[in-house]
Parts: structure tokens; sequence; C-alpha cells
């Protein structure tokens, strides 16, 4: 399958790295430290977070994406200072020990602040500006990147999935740009999950390439999310229930890869992982096929 023709995306600088978008997939490691993690990999204590941010940049990590805050669908919202507690000081940490650009999950401003004090050089919104818009302001004040992901857990699409998420993504990019980012600082997310039904989910992955017309970079957060498990560990019968918990499995590793194989063969620039050493190799094989990566 040939890659899809995109514009000219250019490069992305975040800290001391610089992303040349289209030349490779590059890889988000994920650091959770909430201890409701739906991915069940919370983390609960500093040293811990540090040796698996560790790890993970060992394994083929680009950035480190550090969040205090779950984001299951029945989690309930925490303070800024207790988000601040479980994540500023691994920033601290891992901005001394490893060189790896550090991002921080949030969409509190406080939150951004002050983990962009403690080493952070991008910003994840999983709210794409709606909950907080002064977070494009704070990014362009300090000349940063923002990834701004499409969330309909506010509004439930009930039509076309896609024509619900390329306006928000287009309504996101316009904030930004109106609050003074850069255009070469914003990526944007479709957003797996938060809102969206199962089949919806599905007929993301299915038609990513359309993202390519708001021509920034396109990150997919994949990665052990609900619909792997629903496709692969429920029954049809099971499926048309609409089956609310569906446990985490072995096999999210391998539905992982396949969504990850087939977002590169449409575009994807950006993977967001928790099996970084896994992913990293799904990512260079994909690339070498699709994009004549060496």
């Amino acid at each position: 399958m040939a890659r899809p023709q995109k514009g000219v995306l250019g490069f992305t600088k975040c800290g001391e790295t610089i992303f040349h978008w289209g030349k490779r997939t590059y890889i988000m490691g994920v650091i959770n430290l909430s201890p409701d993690s739906f991915s069940g990999d919370g983390l609960r204590d500093i040293e811990t977070a540090v040796v698996r941010a560790k790890r993970l940049a060992a394994e083929g990590a680009d950035i480190i994406d550090v969040g205090g805050e779950s984001t299951r669908p029945v989690s309930s919202p925490i303070s800024s200072a207790e988000e601040l507690h479980r994540v500023i000081p691994v920033l601290e940490r891992l901005s001394n020990e490893i060189s790896l650009p550090l991002s921080i999950d949030t969409y509190k401003l406080e939150v951004a602040r002050h983990a962009l004090d403690a080493g952070a050089s991008m910003i994840n919104d999983i709210w794409g500006l709606k909950r907080e818009p002064k977070l494009a302001e704070l990014a362009a004040q300090r000349e940063l990147p923002i990834i701004l992901m499409s969330n309909q857990r506010d509004s439930p699409p009930c039509h076309d999935i896609m024509s619900t998420i390329i306006p928000d993504l287009q309504r996101a990019i316009n904030q930004a740009l109106t609050l003074g980012m850069p255009r070469e600082n914003i990526i944007i997310d479709p957003g797996i999950g938060f809102g969206k039904t199962q089949d919806q989910n599905l007929e993301i992955l299915r038609r990513v390439e359309e993202l390519q017309t708001l021509n920034r970079p396109i990150l997919l957060g994949s990665s052990r999310k609900s619909v792997i498990g629903w496709v692969l560990d429920l029954s049809p019968e099971q499926r048309s229930e609409g089956t609310a918990f569906i446990p985490p499995s072995d096999h999210r590793l391998e539905g992982t890869a396949a969504t990850l194989a087939i977002g590169i063969a449409k575009g994807i620039d950006i993977v967001r992982v928790h099996d970084v050493k896994e992913m990293a190799r799904v990512c260079k094989m994909s690339d070498a096929i699709i994009r004549g990566w060496r």
C-alpha cells in the first residue's frame, strides 16, 4: 500500500529535539502516575516512574508523556494540587536524568505552567482547548508544541464521526492560532475513545488519512484502548449487548500493533504507546514498507 500523499508539514522543535514530519514515525512513551489508569500501568512512586521512563527511552521512545490524572470514562477529576503532587517530582527528576523531550498530559493551566517550569517541553491537551483555551497562549509564550485532541465526552456524536472530528480539530487549530501559536507547533489527535462508540473508534482508524486535510502532524493514541478488547475478547453477542467493562488482556498488545501498522500506512506521524519496545519494532517495519525508511 502506498503511503498517502500530504502537504509539506516541515518540522517542529520540541526542547532540543527537532521532529521532521514524514521522515519516520515518532514514538511517545507513556508514564501514568494515576493509580486508576485504564491500562493498569499506573505508578505510585517517583523512583519507579523514573526507572520506567529510562527503560522506555532505551527501548526507542522519542518523547515521554507524563500524566497524573486518569482518563478512564468512569474516573473522577482530581484537583490541580493533587495532579501537581503526582507529576512535578517526576518531571524534575526526568529533566535532569534523560535527554528526551518531556510532554505533560493535562488540561489544567496551573498544572501545565508548573510542568513546563519543571522541564516539560510539550503540552498534551485531551480537551483540545475546550476546557482551557489559555493552554495555547501558554505554549505560544514558551515557544513549545501543543497536542490538540478531539474529545466528545461533553457531546457524544450521533452521526458520521469524521464529520464531527475534523471540524472540531479545525476549531482547535484556529483557536490556537488566534492565541498566538505558530502553525508548525500544533499537532492533532483524533482521540480514540473519549466519547466515541466502539464502532466509531474503528471508523476513525479506517479513515484516519482524512485528517491530512488539516495539514498538521497526526498523533494516534490507540494503545491498549478498550476498542481492541471489544474486537478481540468479546463475542458478537457481548458486543451487541453493549458490554460496558472490557477487562484488559494480552491481546491488546497484538491489537495495538495492528492499529499502528494501519495508521502508519494511512499517514500518522506519532504513536502514543505503553509498550515501547514492541511498538518500536512495529513502527520500524511499517516505516520501511510505507516510507522506505532505513
